[in-house]
């Protein structure tokens, strides 16, 4: 299960290569479609029946239909061998629908864990598999990454590992949605940590892990609608390790705890765990001491006893778990019981409830005295804690200009009521409760050791939405808290794996062609907490703010509602008219009080109900009393735990929990978060409650942004609701098409998954942007220094170029230098400006051969140690042997004295003089050893309490630091802000003198103006009450007044219907103009909209070009890597043939050796004989001395005389006897020692003989077992070179090298042919030497009858030449199987060329394809040029009709200029008619008349003013037209480039296919001729034949003559004079020359027919010389270099 399948990693055989060349021919696709995805193949477009724009034709594969559809909805398919392929970074084409393919195919193959380049995604299963065991984590133990299955264990390997070799803290961060397995996945990788790491003196451990994880979920999990064990805080664990690499110490933080879900929750869902356990207590005595058997009907926290007797009985089995794990943490018995007092008073609380009007009071008393009795206090103290002692404003307003932090708040706001009370203790208490069990936890987990780096392990909520599971309801504003977490930390990976590394590489000058991404999710980001740059400021200002922001300053503004919060943030973030609603993060909903919050880059919309929110933001008393009514409880187990936690007033109170480490690294990440907590902003608002949400996450990404992190990616396989049964919910579908068909279908028996969904979490977790930048990009980088200093093992050869003391002034070039004897492929990494990056895995290779290298030296090490020491002890035995041979000689001299009476004597004295000397020494050195004793431990104690000092000193100066860092960021946030105040203060001082003199200026203008009116007021009444005398009628002046007004009526409805006609048609042409531009609009839009799909498909293809591109590199590389193996093997080859040559040397050596000392052997014997026969002789002669002597002693008549001489003779004899006994055991040692001698070299030789076979057999083996890999490795390259589209560089070399070897062998056929027919030609005239010999041998013997040895000797010397004669004819074989070979190698040329051609017409039919498309976008462009010199046609008229407006305007300008003059004329015939006494009336009404006029005037003017913004705004329109026409101008030359640039490299790859042509011509010119020389060779070859069966003939005959002649002079004589010996000799010389060079054809001849073929002699690389020594001596022969050369081509 662990292992998977290791796909594309072992040779392919024919059927998978056929399977993939049918998948390539067919063009298979993915269909996108609204249920996921189908398999279909692409049709080709037939002539005459062209497609709409856009659209292409796929045939489905499983039910063959027929479809058009878009070109957008269809994606790329990877071959078959990467469905279950591990890394997602390796798939052939990067696209959505693969992906899902390939994480569908292994998660119903029960493969959970996929790669994704340097992350892993981890689909949950519904199931728990078995393969999470101890056995399990010891197969990842000491692994790379790159030897290891993709594993949750191998993200916990990979990490450790990493800190272990960089000695830096490393995090990993579990993404993902409610219910995906991330906090399943966190308890695997710590478990795998404290498992594998170890921990010194069981610090953390397994079991400790177990029991808080057990501890954790009872009091920090729930039940929700979308999972049935829910999270419900968000949790650091940190694992601090030593400088061995075991856990030192641990520490747990919590953040973001739904403290109010004691109280309140939505509806369906259940409040935390451990009530439901302790409800279930099967312990009677804590059941009564709780007041818990009986328990109420009703509760107002909803806390209510589990129904069914299954759960019951399980809720008691946790309950004793928890009991059990507690006490494995160190929670004693008396801790126990203050937390299920404190618990019990909560459930207590729910039960008696709260008064909803009148006075704030218990609903029930009987049940609130039960809590009270159990939190030590009395009920008058527990209702006052709740109920009273409320300040005025229920509101902490922190926020305001002059007060601070512990003032008192400002204004008046909403009173809380009393079940608000009740529930804000009830979530006081278990907030408490919380964080004294993480402290508890923190206790049993801390340790006093030194830690050198640690691994931290972050698990927070999954994303929340209702609408996945079933519920219809709006989220709530912790389900935002949980969703803005996850925000952050997936904004946090998109910046660690994208952003991060673009600005990296924009550094380092590394260009890199990627397609512009997506902008990130920091849009929903900035709609929960974008900052305000006026801290302190409570004024409703345009200033964008985040909702946490909003939220504040709407409840402490009077009269904040929801309503007013809601529409604030729309006005910031939500759509406005005329934008594009797609960009937004926000959106409105149709019910009161909600919106649509776009998470995960919009992916995920989710539905919130803010009804409410504002009391999130309130200050409720009764949740600080809390802590004092615990402080003050009169049960000494509970104020107990409290009473020391009353005087840290942290500022993370309520917000982080489990800040009090004892390592230092604890130390530091506290210090950490509450710098994140006491610096800027935070500085101020660290007491606004929504604010602290804020300052959590952030607490949370600093306090792992230093370390290195690795990300794992949870996704959910389908919508589940709180059961964990699977329930197909309605969930929003991303999908680009509306196609209603079948999903693919999955094999028999996989698990299914919800497509859509897996869908819309890969587009929200980026993973494709991540995978493409690990893809295209160089993930892996390291400085110069250290590069160079860690692969320097590698080349060996520069270190002793340079020598060990070498100082490096140039580290680049040093690197580059390195890499180039690394012969790494260049396109594998790249030089930057301070480090060298690398592709993905070559690094790790490196890595490999360093290991590897590296191994090699510690075992040359190990040897040259072990020899050292082995010398040793060899000096050490000699020693022990001298002193042993020393003892040996005093034993024997002690034997020797050992009886005289003065040894005895010194013996007995000289121990009783050293007796008082040894116990004066004795009595001295006890005195030393009492002395040094004393001190020791006085030392001993001096160190202990200096130890203690230091510890007491570093812990205070510990304490110091921080206080003194909190202390020194509030004085600079404090600064910060006194500066920002300043510098608003001195702002508005300015805007305030600037604003008093312009109202000083105005006030003057207004007092001017007042004067000026007040000034023609007086003058107009003067002129209208003077009246004149005369009363004159004027009948004169009348009529002429008459016509006067007469004249200016009709010029009033003239200029009125001119006016009316004007406005009418300057109307009409506005409308026409409306018209013109909604249709310009309209066409605009159809334009970006086409300009959108263009370069959609744009991206589509450049992606699918990267994707080739990395194909081809990686081709490359593997090619790259096939080469070097072969040089390797070549030169392994090489050494090997020198190293058997050796061995031949050295065997002919012994060989030599064992004849002389068989020569010794048998001189040795022969010794030995005539020792033995002298012996012999001296026993008969002692035999015949005793017979005499027996005669004598038998004469007794003879005289003593006679008898003394024969004594004498007698002793003499015996002497001479003896001295011949001494000298026969003398001579018979000599002969043993002899025997022995050769029996040793005798096993001697065996043994040398034994291993040198055996070893010539190893390495016959292994050659052979090379020779296959490498064929086997040869073959694959070339099946995968195959299948490439656009190999030409390999085929170039392969070409360059076929051209080389064929010129090889033609310079080796002429060279050899000619070396065999000099050789045959020298063999002939040895042959005929030979007859001429034996002609006169024959001549001779017919003379000299011949011996019959020499007869056998002739004999085997035929034999022997008709071995060479069929040796010869087995060359010619084998020179016949070399012409077959050299025609399969012209063959497999042809199939090349048969290849390339076929990868010449997929080019041309590709650059077809390409320039069908560019003429298709050439079309395009031209009917959008065509339809923007209509606008623009349409533009010049607009402008025309303009100028036409404004001519017309300028005639209306002089026609009123005109009516003034006249209006002037007729005011000075009124002024002349007031002066001749006209009547006031017609006065009146001339000027109202005038009046009149005048406001008409007006209106025209209001109407020319209109028109005139009008002619601005169509002005501003073409502007843009025009803009718009340049963009498109230059994006039609950038396709003319590109269409430009293709053409170029089509160009390139025809010119290379045309000097491939000249090539191959020249190869097939080449092959001819050598054709041509192998039939010449022939020729020469068949007639030297004959002439050799002619000498055998001859010699036949020969043979058949002396045997003719042997057989007639059989009975004659044999007698030789001495006059013959002469000519005898002269014979005997010519037989031996003759015998010498038919023995060395002998060697030659056996060698050629050993094994009845050429096979015996000949000599191919990867295939060590047969066995024996005749295959040693055995000469290669001409024919076989010639088989020689056709190997490498195989």
């Amino acid at each position: 299960m662990l292992s998977g399948l290791q796909f594309g990693s072992s040779a392919k055989t024919e059927e998978q290569i056929a399977a993939e060349e049918a998948w390539y021919e067919t063009e298979k696709v993915w269909l996108v479609h609204r249920d996921g995805f189908s398999l279909g193949s692409q049709l080709r477009l037939e002539e005459g029946s062209p497609l709409p724009e856009g659209k292409v034709k796929v045939k489905l594969d499983h039910d063959g239909a027929v479809l058009e559809v878009e070109e957008d909805d269809v994606e790329k398919a990877n071959p078959p061998s990467c469905d279950r392929v591990e890394d997602l970074a390796s798939l052939l084409y990067l696209n959505e629908s693969s992906v899902l393919h390939t994480l569908r195919q292994r998660y119903g193959g029960n493969l959970l864990h996929t790669y994704a380049g340097p992350t892993m995604v981890i689909i949950n299963p519904l199931s728990s598999p078995s393969m999470y065991s101890e056995k399990v984590m010891h197969m990842f133990k000491g692994c790379r990454r790159e030897d290891t299955s993709p594993h949750i264990y191998a993200v916990a390997q990979a990490a450790y590992r990493s800190m272990l070799m960089s000695r830096q803290d490393q995090a990993v961060v579990l993404l993902g949605a409610s219910g995906s397995g991330k906090t399943t996945n966190c308890q695997h990788l710590v478990q795998y940590l404290s498992t594998i790491a170890g921990s010194t003196g069981k610090v953390f451990s397994a079991e400790k892990w177990q029991a808080l994880y057990t501890i954790l979920e009872a009091f920090g999990n729930s039940s929700t609608g979308m999972n049935g064990n829910a999270t419900r805080f968000s949790q650091i664990i940190s694992l601090d390790f030593d400088q061995a690499g075991q856990v030192a110490s641990a520490s747990v933080q919590t953040l973001l705890l739904e403290k109010l879900r004691v109280a309140k929750r939505p509806a369906n869902e259940a409040t935390f765990n451990i009530f439901y356990y302790l409800l279930a207590c099967s312990d009677s005595t804590l059941r009564t001491e709780l007041h818990f058997n009986h328990l109420a009907e009703n509760n107002v926290f909803g806390i209510t006893p589990l129904s069914k007797a299954e759960e019951k009985q399980k809720a008691t089995q946790q309950f004793n778990k928890l009991q059990a794990a507690m006490k494995v943490m160190g929670i004693s018995s008396d801790e126990q019981k203050a937390f299920w007092l404190i618990l019990g008073a909560i459930y207590h609380l729910g039960a008696a409830g709260a008064t909803k009007a009148g006075r704030k009071q218990f609903a029930r008393h009987e049940w609130a005295q039960k809590a009270a009795y159990l939190l030590g206090c009395s009920l008058e103290e527990l209702s006052s804690s709740i109920f009273k002692h409320q300040p005025k404003g229920t509101l902490q307003r922190s926020t305001s200009f002059r007060q601070g932090p512990d003032e008192p708040p400002l204004g008046d706001g909403p009173k809380l009521t009393a079940l608000e009370c009740l529930e804000g203790m009830a979530a006081g208490l278990y907030s408490e409760l919380f964080t004294l069990l993480i402290s508890l936890l923190n206790r049993a987990l801390k340790s006093s050791q030194h830690s050198v780096c640690s691994v931290t392990v972050v698990d927070t909520p999954g994303a929340q939405n209702p609408e996945l599971a079933g519920q219809n309801r709006g989220a709530t504003f912790e389900e935002l808290c949980h969703n803005y977490a996850q925000e952050r930390l997936q904004l946090l990976f998109h910046q660690r794996t994208f952003a991060r590394e673009l600005e990296r590489y924009k550094e380092e000058n590394i260009e890199l062609a990627l397609a512009d991404a997506e902008p990130g999710s920091s849009g929903s980001v900035a709609a929960v907490d974008q900052p305000s740059h006026q801290v302190r400021s409570l004024a409703r200002t345009d200033e964008a703010r985040g909702l946490l922001w909003l939220l504040e300053e709407e409840a402490l503004q009077p009269g904040g509602n929801e309503d007013t919060l809601l529409e604030r943030l729309f006005s910031y973030y939500g759509p406005q008219e005329g934008g594009k609603k797609g960009h937004n993060p926000l959106l409105p909903s149709d019910k009161p009080r909600h919106f649509l919050l776009g998470h995960s880059s919009g992916t995920n919309w989710v539905e919130y109900d803010a009804t409410g929110w504002l009391n999130h933001v309130k200050h409720n008393p009764a949740s600080q009393n809390a802590s004092v009514l615990l402080q003050e409880s009169q049960k000494k187990i509970i104020s107990s735990l409290f009473a020391g936690r009353g005087g840290s007033a942290l500022v993370l109170s309520g917000s982080v929990a489990g800040l009090e480490g004892g390592s230092q690294l604890a130390l530091r990440r506290a210090t950490s978060m509450r710098k994140t907590f006491t610096t800027g902003v935070a500085a101020v608002k660290k007491k606004s409650l929504c604010i602290q949400i804020k300052l959590q996450v952030d607490a949370l990404i600093d306090s792992i942004k230093k370390s290195k992190l690795h990300f794992v990616h949870c996704f959910l396989p389908k919508a589940a609701g709180s059961s964990g049964d699977p329930r197909a919910l309605p969930c929003r579908r991303v999908s680009g098409s509306e196609l209603e068909l079948p999903a693919e279908h999955c094999e028999a028996g996989l698990m299914q998954l919800d497509v859509p969904l897996l869908r819309a979490q890969l587009r929200g977790s980026r993973l494709l942007d991540a995978l493409r930048m690990y893809r295209q990009g160089y993930p892996d980088h390291m400085v110069f220094a250290e590069f160079r200093r860690r692969f320097d093992v590698l080349a060996p050869h520069l270190t002793k170029k340079h020598g060990r003391n070498y100082i490096v002034v140039d580290e680049k070039r040093a690197v580059e230098e390195l890499l180039e004897s690394l012969d790494l492929e260049k396109s594998s990494y790249h030089m930057g400006l301070s480090r060298v990056f690398f592709r993905a895995g070559s690094l790790a290779r490196l890595e490999e051969q360093r290991d590897a290298q590296t191994s090699r030296n510690i075992t040359l090490f190990q040897a040259a140690c072990r020899g050292f020491l082995a010398r040793q002890q060899f000096k050490k035995r000699k020693i022990q042997d001298l002193a042993i041979r020393c003892v040996q000689k005093n034993i024997k001299k002690n034997k020797g004295v050992k009886g005289w009476p003065w040894w005895k004597l010194f013996t007995t004295v000289r121990p009783l003089i050293e007796v008082q000397l040894t116990e004066d020494q004795i009595r001295g050195k006890d005195e030393e050893i009492q002395q040094l004793k004393s001190k020791l431990e006085k030392v001993e104690k001096e160190r202990n309490e200096l130890r203690l000092n230091s510890d007491r000193l570093e812990s205070r100066i510990t304490e110091l630091t921080s206080e003194l860092t909190d202390e020194r960021n509030t004085g600079e946030s404090a600064s910060q802000l006194l500066d920002a105040e300043t510098a608003e203060r001195l702002r508005a001082e300015k805007e305030m003198k600037d604003l008093q003199a312009k109202y000083d200026a105005l006030k003057k203008q207004m007092e001017s103006m007042e004067m000026e009116v007040m000034e023609a007021r007086l003058i107009r009444a003067a002129e209208l009450n003077g009246e004149l005398d005369d009363d004159d009628s004027g009948g004169e002046w009348r009529l002429k007044y008459e016509r006067a007004v007469r004249e200016i009526d009709f010029t009033k409805k003239r200029l009125q219907q001119e006016l009316e006609d004007k406005l009418e048609v300057e109307q009409q042409g506005k409308r026409q103009l409306e018209r013109r531009l909604t249709d310009l609009q309209a066409d605009s839009e159809e334009s970006q909209r086409a300009l959108q799909q263009l370069k959609k498909k744009c991206q589509r293809l450049a992606a699918e070009l990267q994707d080739t591109k990395l194909h081809l590199e990686g081709q490359q590389g593997r090619n790259h890597d096939l080469e070097k193996k072969q040089r390797r093997f070549d030169s392994e080859l090489s050494q090997a043939h020198e190293e058997a040559q050796r061995e031949r040397l050295q065997r002919e050596k012994l060989s030599r050796e064992k004849d002389v000392l068989v020569a010794e052997v048998f001189g040795l014997k022969q010794l030995l004989e005539d020792k033995d026969s002298d012996i012999a002789g001296l026993t008969q002669k002692a035999e015949a001395l005793e017979a005499e002597l027996q005669d004598i002693s038998s004469q007794e008549s003879k005289d003593e005389a006679s008898l003394a001489k024969v004594k004498k003779q007698l002793r003499d004899l015996e002497a001479k006897v003896k001295d011949q006994e001494e000298e026969l055991d003398e001579q018979a040692g000599t002969i043993q020692m002899l025997e022995q001698a050769k029996l040793r070299l005798e096993m001697e030789m065996e043994r040398l003989r034994q291993t040198h076979a055996k070893e010539v057999e190893s390495r016959d083996e292994e050659v052979e077992e090379i020779r296959q890999s490498c064929q086997k490795k040869l073959k694959q390259m070339e099946v995968q070179l195959e299948e490439e589209y656009e190999d030409k560089q390999k085929v170039l070399r392969e070409k360059r090298e076929l051209e080389n070897k064929l010129s090889a062998v033609s310079e080796q056929a002429n060279q050899r042919d000619f070396e065999t027919e000099k050789r045959l030609r020298r063999d002939l005239k040895r042959t005929k030497a030979l007859l001429a010999d034996a002609q006169i041998m024959l001549d001779h013997l017919k003379n000299n009858a011949p011996s019959k040895r020499e007869i056998a000797q002739l004999k085997n010397q035929l034999e022997e030449s008709e071995f060479t004669c069929a040796a010869a004819v087995k060359a010619r074989k084998s020179m016949e199987v070399e012409i077959e070979d050299l025609h399969l190698q012209i063959d497999d040329l042809s199939k090349a060329k048969a290849a390339l051609e076929e990868q010449l017409s997929r080019l041309q039919r590709e650059k077809n394809e390409v320039q069908s498309r560019l003429e298709e976008d050439q079309e395009d462009m031209n009917e959008l040029m065509k339809k923007h010199k209509a606008a623009v046609a349409q533009a010049s008229r607009d402008l025309a009709q303009m100028n036409d407006l404004q001519t017309q305007l300028e005639e209306v300008s002089k026609e009123k200029q005109e009516l003034q003059e006249k209006l002037q004329g007729l005011q000075s015939q009124l002024e002349f008619l007031e002066q001749s006494m006209v009547d006031k009336s017609l006065v009146s009404r001339q000027e109202a008349k005038i009046r009149e006029l005048e406001t008409r005037l007006e209106f025209e003017r209001t109407q020319v003013k209109r028109l005139e913004s009008l002619a601005t705004r169509l002005k501003e329109n073409m502007e843009k037209l025009t803009e718009e026409r340049d963009q498109r101008a230059a994006a039609e030359n950038r396709e003319k480039e590109q269409n430009k640039r293709l053409q170029r490299q089509l160009r390139d790859v025809k010119e290379e296919m045309g000097e491939l042509a000249k090539k191959e011509a020249e190869a097939s010119r080449k092959k001819h001729e050598l054709e041509m020389d192998l039939e010449s060779l022939e020729a020469a070859n068949q007639s030297l034949q004959s002439d050799l069966k002619l000498a055998f003939k001859r010699i036949g005959d020969l043979q058949a003559a002396i045997e003719d002649e042997m057989e007639s002079d059989s009975n004659e004589d044999l007698i030789n004079s001495d006059g013959d010996s002469d000519v005898d000799s002269e014979l005997e010389e010519r037989v031996d020359g003759v015998k010498s060079w038919l023995s060395k054809n002998k060697g030659s001849s056996k060698a050629l027919s050993d094994d009845g073929s050429l096979k015996g002699s000949r000599w191919v690389p990867g295939l060590a010389p047969p066995d024996g020594p005749e295959g040693e001596e055995r000469p290669v022969s001409v024919l076989s270099c010639l088989s020689y050369r056709k190997r490498p081509g195989l």
